[in-house]
Formats: structure tokens, sequence, C-alpha cells
């Protein structure tokens, strides 16, 4: 069904896994619009969904030779263009996205698709695996989000440092940064990946939702504007039958059975 990437269900895990291996998993307009439309159909086919790349990399970025034709003109060439049709819907639905999210990155995550990495609830990375800034290297930009979501998840220092010197930033080192949760050995990426997945899919999926939202909503909120999301999703999360399972096998010292209702 799909040319650039294959979507998967794994019981109540959907596993989206990028497929152009030739290109390192480049992110063609094509795979902007698959990705797209796996997203509309996990939010209501699955409780969680899982991203990979197949092959040697995570996603290197845009694909600059499939969206190009004939001399350029920087008169008329408007670099942003793409953003604004297909690469910002994309990054829009994964932070908006009702289900939880883990970006599982083996080898490069590069240009948007470090975006598309850092977009996960969870971000588990190989041991060889990397994060890389490339767009000062063909003077440009960071985009799908990266300059909001750096500065706020390492700081401005590094941050910057990430942007404007387009270095590579190994797993141990976005690890220690604190850009990503977990580094494991390659071999066992998908695995742990896909265990975690079940872990966050057999839980209450309405409050892990809401609980993403609230924590994208906080980057912007002021401290009054979040303790009245905080009411807002307790209200709405109090009455959903796994809060009422949750507080049942509390007190009868249980494990809870969460269904996602």
């Amino acid at each position: 069904m799909y040319e650039k990437l294959r979507y998967e269900i794994d019981g109540p895990v959907g596993v989206l896994t990028f497929n152009d291996p030739a290109t390192l998993n480049a992110a063609s307009f094509k795979l902007a619009e698959e990705m797209l439309d796996v997203f509309g159909r996990a939010a209501h086919e699955v409780r969680c969904l899982m991203i990979s790349g197949e092959g040697r990399g995570f996603c290197s970025g845009a694909n600059l030779a499939g969206g190009l034709s004939g001399p350029m003109d920087p008169a008329g060439f408007d670099a942003g263009a793409a953003l604004e049709t297909h690469y910002n819907p994309v990054v829009c639905a994964m932070r908006d996205l009702a289900i939880p999210l883990i970006t599982v990155v083996n080898g490069p995550a590069a240009g948007v698709g470090c975006s598309f990495a850092l977009l996960g609830d969870l971000i588990i990375a190989g041991q060889s695996a990397y994060f890389l800034q490339a767009f000062r290297r063909i003077g440009l930009v960071p985009d799908g989000g990266s300059t909001y979501m750096l500065v706020r998840a390492v700081g401005r220092a590094r941050a910057m440092e990430m942007m404007m010197l387009g270095e590579k930033i190994p797993a141990a080192q976005a690890l220690e940064w604190g850009l990503i949760n977990r580094v494991v050995p390659d071999t066992e990426l998908k695995a742990e990946g896909l265990k975690l997945a079940h872990q966050l899919a057999s839980g209450p999926t309405k409050a892990l939702a809401m609980i993403r939202q609230a924590a994208w909503a906080s980057f912007d909120n002021s401290w009054s504007d979040q303790l009245t999301l905080e009411r807002q999703q307790q209200r709405i999360a109090g009455r959903t039958g796994d809060s009422i399972e949750g507080v049942m096998a509390f007190l009868q010292k249980r494990p809870a059975n969460f269904t996602g209702q």
C-alpha cells in the first residue's frame, strides 16, 4: 500500500518503518504524505505508535534531489515552500497524535529526520545512532520545529552548538545532554523499542495522551494556564474506565487491567 514506508500492527502497537534504505530513508514528499496517512489510521487502530528506520539509518533528512528539477533560480526559489506543504503538517501531526509515540533511532537522524526522532515521547537510540543538524552545511536554517525543540530540550548553548556547528551528536552524548531517553546495543534496538511500545499500549492510553498534550503545552503556558489545563484534564481522566479500574486495582492490591477506555 505504501511506497516509502511500512506500516504493521503488532497487537495494540503500530509500527511505522521508513523504508527507503538506498537513501538512508530520506524524507521525500511521498514519505511525508504516507506518514500523514498512517498517523490518521494509527490513532484509531492502535494504542501506541513506534517509528523506526529500515537499514543503516533512521532518516537522513529531506530528499533534496527529489524536490528539485532543473537549474535553481535563487531569485524565485522558495526553500520554505516544502515546509508549508509537507513537512510542517507531519511534525504537527506527530506533536498532536492522540496516542503515545516512541521513536527508535538507528544510524543517522539528520535534518528534518532529527526533528522526527526528537518528537517521540520516548526516544530510544542504538549505540551507532547520531543526531545531526545539517542545515548550515547547505546554507539553510534548521526546520521541522528544531529551533523550538532543541532550545527547550538541551538549553540555548547546546542547541546553538548543534545548529551552528552542524556536528554529529553521538547517541551517548545525546543521552548525556538529556536529548534522548535510552541508548541500547544496536542488535537490541528494535526489540527494546517494541517492548516499551507494548508497555505504553497496555497502560491507560487516554491519560497518556493527555500527559503528552500537557507536556507540549507546558513549553508555552504560564503557571496559571498550566494549572488550569491540569484541572481540565483531571476531570476528563477521572471519568475514564481506566481511572476507575486503576483506583479499584489499587484498593484491591492487584495489577490494573487497563483497556484504553
